[in-house]
């Protein structure tokens, strides 16, 4: 299980202008799974920031699974083509690839995992279905909440978290990075079970 490669993506826009919007949590978590690694990002010719790692750790003490952490470095909706580029070169399978994204349906701190199923409207992940040929992928779910009033939801994911948000941010960046691992080392069941669960507190 160890030495079988996971390519895990975080999704989000190109640029400092972007960094801090809610589209770009994907991002945000891949660099809190490379932090706790120690791993350091690197250009990749697929066009996208890579840094090879193993992440969590398995029953025993052992090392996490081979990963390959990617921040695509196109803009969202052409997400696919370094994707795909990834898996084919580094010889990953759909089922071994896991895509962390922003999720308007699903409230703010709330995290949600998933295999396969629709794009719910994600310009970047109908764009990663077109390109891999196949829905049936891994994906972790960090909830920013529905825009508020009649917004439009490209402008609501395209805004920075609001200032009471931001003060939550570190909790849901925390928990999408937990929920990544454990579908690594322990499997997506679990990770549903623990993060699907009712949550106390916040």
């Amino acid at each position: 299980m160890t030495d079988q490669l996971w390519l895990v993506v975080g999704l989000g826009n190109p640029g400092p202008q972007y960094a801090g919007n809610r589209h770009n949590v994907g991002h945000m978590v891949l660099d809190v799974l490379a932090g706790r690694t120690g791993a350091r990002f690197s250009t990749h010719r697929s066009r996208a920031a890579v840094a090879e790692a193993r992440l969590g750790v398995l029953p025993g003490g052992v090392p996490g699974p081979r990963v390959v952490l990617a921040k695509p470095s196109t803009y969202m909706n052409t997400s696919g083509g370094p994707v795909a580029g990834l898996a084919q070169y580094f010889q990953v399978a759909p089922d071994h690839v896991l895509v962390v994204h922003d999720e308007v349906d699903i409230p703010f701190g709330d995290v949600r995992c998933k295999s396969g199923g629709g794009e719910g409207g994600h310009n970047g992940l109908r764009d990663i279905t077109k390109s891999l040929g196949t829905r049936d992928y891994v994906r972790v779910r960090a909830g920013v909440g529905r825009p508020p009033g009649r917004m439009e939801t490209a402008d609501h994911v395209l805004r920075d978290f609001s200032g009471s948000e931001r003060k939550e941010l570190p909790f849901l960046l925390d928990d999408a990075a937990d929920a990544t691992e454990m579908i690594l080392t322990e499997g997506l069941l679990a990770a549903q079970g623990r993060f699907h669960a009712p949550r106390d507190g916040r």
